[in-house]
Parts: C-alpha cells; structure tokens; sequence
C-alpha cells in the first residue's frame, strides 16, 4: 500500500513523472496570488483537456499498483478473510475482535496509517490578501521540512459557500506524527511568529482530525486544473458503520463517471462528521457528472438508504491557492 501512495506529481498539463512520495511542496509554487472561479475556463476544448489529465493520471495509478503488488508478496491463502472467518465461526479471538469492531469505528472503517486535519479559516474579508501571504509563506515551509511528520494534501479558496472561508488539509504519519509535528514546531520561533500574526486576521477557526476510510486513500499530489466540491454530511449519531456500508457499494458507481481526491470520517471535533472531496473540470462538468451517476448501477439505491442516516448536508465549490499539491 505504501507504493501506492509514491505516485508523480503532475506539474504541468502535460503528464510528468517528478519525485514520488514524501510529499512536498516546491518553492516554486510559493506564489501568493489569490485565486478565484474566473480563472476556471469552461469551454469543450478544456473539459476535453481536463478529461485527458484524468485519464492519464488514473493510468499511472494502476501501473504503480500494478508494480506494487508484483513486488509485494500475497498473504498466506489460510490468512485470507481470517477476521471474517473467525467471526462466522464463533472462535474467541472472533468474538474479541468483534467487540473491538463494536469499540472503535477507526478499525472498522480507516486505513489507519495516516492521520489527517482539516483547518477552517474564516478570514476577516479586508485582510484576505493578507491571509494568503502569510499562508503561503508559512504552510509550504512546513510541509517541506523532513522533520516534520506531515504533508499538506492541499489548501483551498472557497467559491460558493461561506466566503473569505479557507481549507486545508494535512496528512500526518498517524497521531504520533501529529504530535511529533506539533512538538517540533512548538520549538520555532518562526513558527511562533506565524501563531502571532494568523488570529488577528481571522474570525474564526476550527480543526478537525479525520482519518480515510479503508477504501478511498487520499490521492497523492496532482495537478489536473479545474474546480473541487467539499461535500461535509452531519450522520445521526449511532450511524457511520450503516452509512458507510451502504456508501461503499454505491460509491464506485460515483467515480465512474467523477474523480474524487478523498473521504475521511471525524474522530476528533467535529463527531458523526463525514468530509469527502471531489475535482471537476467546472461547475458544468459537476452538473453532467452527477447527473451520469444515476444512470450508474447501484448508485438509487445508495441515495435510497444513506440519505435517512444523515442529518445535514453541505457542499462548498473551492479553487486551488498557488501552493497546493492538489490542484
């Protein structure tokens, strides 16, 4: 699985293989221009170009797993499904980990190698500009040092929604990463700086600690252009592991015709919080994607029984700000 996540970074529109995985981000893209909607142009030569990056940037996906699994010896066929098994028999190391299951949605539902935070921004509308300077200077400086256990997925603008809101997403090497990553900064006077000067421009903040679900790892670094769609749905309480089983049987009948970035459940903040991520060409291409879903098999009937789980829904149209590595 670690080899899946070594995956090139598309740089340019054109499909360039770059270092693999640590993430980072360049000081290249150090830039601080704010960005908005107008930059996405809607035209069939762009969607063309936008569908012709997807595709490129799947492919390089399955050669990489391809080659991971030729290099990664298959577990022992007596050790296959051996918690399903142990389940269905009764064993009572079955019924151990069938508690555990009970105890803990991480188990269950994540991957559970990585840790990830999502940041809120809410950003006084006279001091955006300088919001995105200190950001940008400060954010890719983390992201960049190896002493930290952590990579930034990506920082957003969002477009429709709240305004003068910010989103950013950080991938840590699980909580001990977390708290080797806070610990070190909490040593850097120019970290301590940057804590100075970020509330001043803020109304307000949160962050939130999620982790993936099982079957959707966080994309790696890409740039494929276009527009992204922050979906945030609020689950009654008690509901994650039905909605999450019926969400995974649909869910591929969703990216079969959209390309998704990530999926992760709150464990920390914001509880019964799930947060998934989508990237489109533009707002039209959302439109005609999500319309092709209810032609996919499966998809109904995923609507049919998540939709009474859940108890608000939210959707935010972001753009990529200059340093992102999802972009």
């Amino acid at each position: 699985m670690t080899l899946l996540r070594q995956l090139p970074r598309y740089l340019s529109r054109s499909v360039t293989v770059t270092a693999p995985r640590p993430l980072s981000t360049s000081a290249l893209l150090h830039a601080q221009r704010i960005p908005s909607l107008a930059d996405v142009t809607h035209s069939e030569e762009s969607t063309t170009e936008f569908k012709t990056r997807v595709s490129a940037f799947r492919k390089q996906l399955r050669l990489n797993k391809k080659n991971a699994e030729l290099k990664i010896p298959a577990p022992a066929a007596e050790n296959k499904g051996g918690l399903v098994k142990s389940i269905l028999y009764g064993s009572e190391q079955g019924q151990k980990e069938e508690r555990e299951m009970e105890q803990s949605y991480g188990k269950v539902l994540a991957r559970g190698k990585y840790v990830h935070a999502i940041e809120f921004h809410h950003v006084k509308p006279e001091k955006v500009a300088e919001y995105v300077r200190l950001i940008g200077d400060v954010y890719p400086d983390i992201a960049g040092k190896k002493e930290n256990s952590c990579h930034l997925v990506g920082s957003w603008k969002t477009e429709i929604g709240d305004f003068e809101t910010f989103v950013h997403i950080w991938e840590y090497q699980g909580y001990a990463g977390y708290h080797q990553t806070h610990s070190h900064l909490a040593q850097s006077s120019a970290y301590k700086k940057f804590q100075a000067a970020l509330p001043p421009l803020l109304n307000s903040r949160r962050t939130d600690l999620m982790q993936e679900f099982s079957f959707w790892p966080t994309t790696p670094p890409r740039n494929l252009g276009g527009i992204f769609e922050l979906r945030t749905y609020t689950l009654r309480p008690g509901n994650l592991l039905e909605w999450e089983t019926h969400w995974r049987r649909g869910l591929q009948a969703r990216k079969n015709v959209m390309e998704g970035v990530g999926a992760w459940f709150c464990q920390v903040g914001s509880l019964n919080t799930v947060h998934h991520l989508w990237q489109f060409a533009d707002l039209r291409e959302r439109q005609v994607g999500r319309e092709q879903s209810w032609n996919e098999r499966g998809w109904s009937d995923t609507v049919h029984k998540t939709v009474p789980l859940i108890k608000k829904m939210e959707s935010r149209i972001l753009v990529p700000l200059p340093w992102s590595p999802v972009s």
